[in-house]
């Protein structure tokens, strides 16, 4: 009997998400490769805790699968950078650009990649650390089908290059504009004298719209960072020429704010978690 290969899959991105997409994949019996040049301290402790082995480009460059998943504003130049690599590399890995970032910056990324000749797939990752889900759009989406041997959630959506990346805006826009507006206005409540009442009303009148915000607001200012740049994003997913543009660069400049300012984020947790108790 013919002993299957081992999945090999390079994780470019060791954050919250990639390391545990990297434990998923090792615990699900794939051999999981990463760079961990220039991570932080933190980063690094948790690729290796994920089973995820440091290893250098050229490595990265040989495995079946890369997934990128870093942070919005570095995806064009994390695969600029591999882009040489990959020129160079004997083999044919399939790029899964898994990132919160619009189509026209994913199909900016494919037109960098094109000459490498390295199959493309537009991902996007729904859900949290615990439990994500990968959409995959393009020509090519058909290949991630063998992630879901390594344990990942995969879908296949049909549409293009960009499809998923529409998704995953669209989903991002609802969920996390949501909490942006909720904390944008309870900010503005507490300024003004009725947080109280505003909590009040909303587990009275809009009771799972109230659990919802307690359990996700609180969650979100260590996230703030990184949410600056989806928003933007999504503002330019939506378009300049439409009005709504303006919603999602508001969000961007209140989580912005939020990254800095502890006073406000500090009383968001606050505010939630002691009338959530």
């Amino acid at each position: 009997m013919t002993q299957s290969k081992q999945l090999t899959v390079a994780l470019l991105g060791a954050g919250s998400m990639g390391s545990a997409v990297g434990q998923t994949l090792t615990q699900g019996g794939a051999r999981v490769l990463t760079t961990l040049e220039g991570r932080s301290a933190a980063s690094a402790s948790r690729a290796r805790e994920a089973g995820m082995e440091d290893a250098s480009l050229e490595s990265l460059a040989a495995c079946d699968f890369i997934l990128s998943i870093v942070p919005p504003a570095v995806a064009v130049e994390s695969a600029e950078r591999i882009a040489s690599v990959l020129a160079r590399a004997e083999g044919n890995p399939v790029y899964v650009d898994c990132n919160a970032i619009n189509p026209d910056t994913v199909k900016k990324i494919a037109r960098a990649l094109e000459p490498t000749g390295t199959p493309f797939v537009d991902g996007a990752i729904i859900g949290l650390p615990s439990a994500p889900k990968f959409y995959m759009s393009g020509p090519h989406a058909a290949h991630t089908r063998q992630l879901a041997d390594g344990g990942l959630v995969v879908r296949v959506l049909d549409g293009p290059v960009g499809a998923a990346s529409a998704l995953k805006m669209s989903y991002a826009g609802i969920t996390k504009g949501l909490a942006a507006i909720a904390s944008a206005m309870s900010l503005a409540a507490m300024r003004n004298g009725a947080g109280d009442a505003l909590l009040d009303e909303l587990a009275e009148s809009q009771p799972a719209l109230a659990a919802w915000l307690a359990a996700n607001v609180p969650r979100m200012p260590p996230k703030a960072y990184r949410w600056l740049a989806e928003m933007e994003e999504i503002a330019q997913f939506i378009g300049g020429e439409f009005a709504e543009h303006r919603i999602y660069e508001g969000a961007a400049g209140l989580y912005a704010r939020l990254a800095s300012d502890r006073d406000a984020t500090d009383a968001l947790e606050r505010f939630f978690n002691e009338r959530g108790k």
